[in-house]
């Protein structure tokens, strides 16, 4: 009876390990067909898990990181104020009064010469003066301002005028004191040209 025992848990504990044996050798393949797992990146997908952060005292150039703390108190303006320099104004000069031209001088004058007296030897026939009109360095008119007058002389001084005066007269024509002597007039003449040179000699 006990053999019999025996026999039946001998049979009972080969068929168990029998059983086990199997089970083991099928399921290794199964295990190696699955695949490797891969190890959790923490710092998140893209990036080399192996290229962890430097710790504080991995610092290749032996410096260390500095913070902003460590930089001292913030130096940011005050709210309200601005630390942008005002720009210089710049000073326009008033403007300059226009410059005051003088009006042109006119180039035409007026020139009165000495007055001489037309007299020969003891006899004075009176008073001779003699005015140019000047325009830049011309001659352009003659004029007596006064000739001997009375009886004769009236007509020895018109003579000496209509030759002499105006603008078309000899003194014109000849831009000097280089006159003909009007005849029968020569004292009244002589003292026309000595009043005309002495205009022209003021003239020029």
């Amino acid at each position: 009876m006990r053999r019999a025992f025996l026999a039946i848990t001998g049979l009972a504990a080969s068929t168990t390990a029998l059983v086990v044996f199997k089970g083991s050798t099928s399921a290794t393949p199964v295990a190696q067909n699955l695949p490797t797992a891969q190890p959790v990146n923490p710092a998140g997908p893209g990036t080399d898990p192996s290229a962890a952060p430097d710790a504080p005292g991995d610092d290749p150039a032996g410096v260390a990181p500095t913070s902003s703390a460590s930089a001292g108190p913030s130096t940011s303006p005050k709210p309200g104020k601005t630390t942008a320099r005002p720009s210089a104004t710049k000073t326009t000069k008033a403007p300059s009064a226009p410059r005051t031209t003088k009006a042109p001088q006119s180039t035409t004058r007026r020139v009165t010469g000495a007055g001489f007296d037309a007299k020969d030897g003891s006899e004075n026939y009176g008073y001779v003066q003699v005015q140019i009109v000047v325009s830049g360095n011309r001659i352009v008119e003659a004029v007596a301002l006064s000739l001997p007058t009375g009886g004769e002389s009236d007509i020895h001084s018109g003579d000496v005028s209509n030759r002499y005066d105006g603008t078309g007269g000899e003194v014109v024509q000849k831009q000097s004191a280089n006159l003909n002597t009007v005849s029968g007039a020569t004292e009244t003449s002589n003292a026309y040209k000595q009043s005309l040179r002495s205009a022209i000699e003021q003239a020029f």
